[in-house]
């Protein structure tokens, strides 16, 4: 039995390797970089990792051998195309591995836009602005006491509620199933009151998974809901907002700026009039970088790996529902990764 490992453009380092080999010496492991995924897969029986390239999904579903994948990621837009959404093929995600890094991000661009601080560092490095060096004091804006709307409830949104709350936001979420609501979030919507979200908040944030449901939601008339003072964040995927629409809207001044960590096309190409906007922050897809990041999913993979020999019930497995929708279901009676206490050293 082949167990196909790739998270990166080059095969994963040795020490990760023998962590899975020590819980599960009765595969053959093949480790390879993003060159090789597409080939290796078609002769897969396992798969941890995501794959970054073309894959024949249709070819490998119909040879009916791949077993498992357990995505080293948490979006799974990658490999949920119908063949697989519609095939037996097990699937467990990387969901809120790297929350606690996304969250982080968030807070930074949204704390650097409020508080002026691009335009304070350009003055400070820049000697052909204007005002280098001058010392000037420019208007900022509070994060504290704001209305913060968060779209998209999971890992990453449930994590950024618990980043926020000391800041004395009063936070609204939207969620597909909005169930246990923390105290600390003001109010927990269904999806339909997301239009209701936008009109009050000062923020607002995408924490969404990327389907076939959510592609492009965010167009010209979500954002024509958004208070005019209104900062907004995509943290999420780039592909969920009409670009040409979030540039108009910037244009017309429907909202007050926008940061994002994501963008659609990826990489924005240099002439894109988003990188022009002095009220766009934009980061280059980082938002989930984390020194053990790659040690998390094997963490999560060598739990699952055990639990899979003892026939229990897998973490963060996807359902029927959860592979059309693109994420594992609070409620479908699996565990999720957020439900385990983590410690990660430095």
């Amino acid at each position: 039995m082949n167990l196909v490992v790739c998270f990166k453009e080059v095969p994963v380092e040795d020490y990760l390797v023998r962590r899975i080999g020590e819980v599960w010496s009765d595969v053959e492991l093949i480790n390879v970089g993003q060159d090789r995924i597409a080939a290796a897969l078609l002769d897969a029986d396992y798969f941890c990792g995501h794959a970054k390239v073309p894959v024949d999904w249709d070819r490998i579903v119909a040879q009916k051998r791949l077993q498992w994948i357990q995505s080293s990621a948490a979006g799974m837009d990658w490999c949920l195309v119908p063949s697989v959404i519609d095939s037996e093929i097990t699937i467990t995600t990387a969901s809120g591995v790297l929350a606690d890094q996304v969250a982080e991000h968030t807070l930074g661009l949204v704390v650097g836009w409020m508080r002026n601080l691009p335009l304070f560092l350009q003055e400070q490095h820049d000697n052909r602005t204007n005002d280098y060096r001058k010392f000037i004091r420019r208007p900022t804006r509070d994060l504290t006491n704001s209305v913060v709307g968060i779209v998209g409830f999971g890992g990453v949104g449930r994590r950024l509620s618990q980043v926020l709350a000391p800041f004395k936001t009063r936070i609204l979420a939207t969620d597909l199933f909005p169930e246990k609501k923390p105290p600390h979030v003001a109010e927990l919507l269904p999806v339909d009151k997301l239009e209701y979200l936008l009109s009050e908040s000062d923020v607002v944030i995408l924490a969404l998974p990327l389907s076939s449901e959510t592609r492009n939601l965010f167009d010209i008339n979500k954002f024509s809901k958004m208070k005019p003072n209104a900062l907004f964040v995509n943290v999420a995927r780039g592909s969920l907002v009409v670009t040409n629409d979030l540039v108009d809207a910037l244009r017309s001044k429907l909202i007050a700026g926008a940061v994002m960590d994501v963008t659609s096309p990826e990489p924005l190409p240099p002439d894109n009039p988003l990188w022009d906007f002095p009220n766009v922050i934009i980061t280059p897809h980082v938002a989930g970088q984390f020194h053990r990041r790659f040690d998390n999913v094997i963490d999560i993979f060598v739990k699952n790996i055990e639990r899979f020999k003892k026939g229990e019930k897998l973490i963060n497995y996807l359902t029927k529902e959860g592979k059309k929708l693109g994420f594992p279901l609070r409620n479908a009676g699996f565990p999720l990764w957020s439900d385990f206490e983590q410690y990660s050293p430095n």
